[in-house]
């Protein structure tokens, strides 16, 4: 049996697809694991901000319609990649357990969020980020930053930039964890939905790779990861809005906290939810109904009003 693997063609896609299929073989000895790498959207155009280019899907569109072309078994996202609403014959089969959800500041002197001079020259392709960052530290210069990591992390070195901010869990996959000089706790910025989790997306009439996958599935990670997406659903979100999410697991026991911003940070409005884990989508749902009544809305109106 061949099983084809459809995934982007980056550096920390090829990395974590790898690791994927290094999973498939050891479980599965004579199963033949292919790689296909399939350019999207995302990855050809990067002068541009992501929430000026259509935010979510742009790094999976052309992977999903490989996928219904039966070109391909399996696409592995990142999470945070995945829109909240899927093509109708495809589904999300499985979640291997989720690395560092955390964002990293990678920055010149090895310096801490705090210990950045005023005014210092910030890179971040996140609008989540900036807002945060912004509410934080209002002195600091954000500028769009978009690429790779190693592109990403050449425009520090350079001295074009005093920081950037990126997840914690690609530079980890990458093997760079020594150029972290922060962690950046989840209760200071909030990850985006999904963050540091992979996807597996099937068809979702493909019984015989559905079951053949389902070894990597990782109970708790998926729970915490649906009800971040119900959260992510039910506001309607995307790149272009700073909207964050976390769930994290106990015992039986869901905690959802999130958050909506204005782009500029001003303003905040966050809020968790704990609840039975079986129910994670409906706690998403409530997460996200009692952010809009708390005044979310008012800002996500005003900020789709201006696309």
């Amino acid at each position: 049996m061949i099983l084809k693997i459809g995934t982007r063609g980056s550096k920390l896609a090829l990395v974590q697809s790898q690791w994927v299929k290094a999973k498939i073989k050891a479980t599965y000895p004579d199963i033949n694991v292919e790689l296909v790498s399939i350019k999207t959207t995302g990855d050809k155009i990067l002068d541009s901000p992501l929430s000026k280019i259509g935010g979510k899907g742009l790094f999976v569109k052309e992977i999903e319609e490989t996928l219904l072309k039966k070109q391909v078994h399996v696409a592995v996202h990142s999470m945070k990649d995945v829109p909240a609403e899927l093509p109708g014959d495809l589904m999300l089969c499985t979640f291997p357990e989720r690395e560092d959800p955390r964002d990293a500041l990678v920055s010149a002197g090895n310096r801490a969020l705090d210990q950045l001079p005023m005014g210092s020259t910030v890179g971040t392709s996140s609008l989540r980020r900036s807002a945060q960052l912004l509410h934080m530290r209002p002195d600091l210069n954000l500028v769009p930053l978009r690429g790779n990591v190693d592109t990403r992390i050449n425009k520090l070195e350079s001295g074009e930039l005093q920081a950037i901010v990126l997840a914690a869990a690609g530079l980890k996959r990458l093997g760079l964890s020594n150029r972290i000089s922060q962690f950046i706790s989840t209760d200071r910025i909030m990850p985006a939905i999904g963050q540091g989790a992979l996807g597996l997306e099937v068809r979702r009439d493909d019984e015989q790779t559905i079951s053949l996958l389902d070894f990597l599935n990782h109970e708790p990670t998926e729970f915490t990861i649906r009800a971040e997406r119900a959260f992510l659903k039910e506001l309607e979100g995307g790149c272009q809005v700073p909207i964050a999410a976390f769930a994290s697991l106990n015992d039986q026991k869901i905690c959802l906290k999130g958050m909506v911003a204005e782009l500029d940070g001003t303003k905040i409005i966050m809020d968790e939810i704990t609840g039975e884990k079986y129910q994670a989508e409906e706690i998403g749902t409530r997460l996200a109904r009692k952010l809009l009544d708390a005044g979310a809305g008012e800002i996500l109106s005003r900020i789709y009003g201006r696309q």
